[in-house]
């Protein structure tokens, strides 16, 4: 898993893409400057984005499976339909994104700051959500089966369905209280 990771510059990376390349995965886009940009259905699989600068960027439909994201700035971003299936996204921004549809699968959003963002039908299956803010979140119709949710804000969320996540009395749930029971009862595991 230490494949070679070419650094590519904003520019070659925007001039490429108006050429019409999507690939490019496993680059590094550390500290990046891709404020607003528009790269719907590009793929950076396995790519460094850690650090990145992307508020009000257009990733929707993008592949950013196993990217690492963290503590990257994706504040009112559009990121519909993307793939971040085992994406690191620990200490993320994401307010107010749109994660609508996103796949999430085994992602890890440690301490990530999802406050009003747009959940709906997300798959957040076997997710790391410990210690997330999701307060204000709209997760209509969000797959929680297996997320962990300790230590996780839920205050104010919508439509919060997490019967199937793990939670424990460090979980603040929509109505603002902790619960003295976990998932682990509910869910025999």
């Amino acid at each position: 898993m230490f494949n070679y990771m070419q650094r590519i510059s904003v520019e070659q990376l925007l001039a490429d893409y108006a050429n019409g390349r999507r690939d490019f995965s496993n680059v590094d886009l550390s500290q990046a400057n891709l404020f607003e940009c528009n790269l719907q259905e590009i793929d950076l699989r396995a790519s460094d984005l850690r650090g990145a600068y992307l508020p009000y960027a257009n990733l929707s439909r993008a592949n950013l499976q196993g990217a690492n994201l963290q503590g990257a700035e994706l504040g009112n971003s559009r990121l519909q339909m993307a793939d971040l299936s085992q994406a690191n996204l620990s200490e993320t921004n994401l307010f107010r994104a749109d994660l609508w549809y996103c796949h999430l699968q085994a992602a890890t959003l440690i301490q990530a700051n999802l406050r009003s963002a747009d959940l709906r039908q997300a798959t957040l299956t076997n997710a790391d959500l410990t210690g997330a803010d999701l307060t204000d979140a709209n997760l209509e119709q969000a797959e929680f089966t297996g997320a962990n949710l300790h230590r996780c804000t839920l205050f104010r969320a919508i439509a919060a369905d997490i019967q199937a996540a793990l939670y424990d009395e460090t979980t603040i749930f929509p109505d603002g209280y902790r619960r003295d029971d976990s998932a682990e009862d509910e869910e025999g595991t």
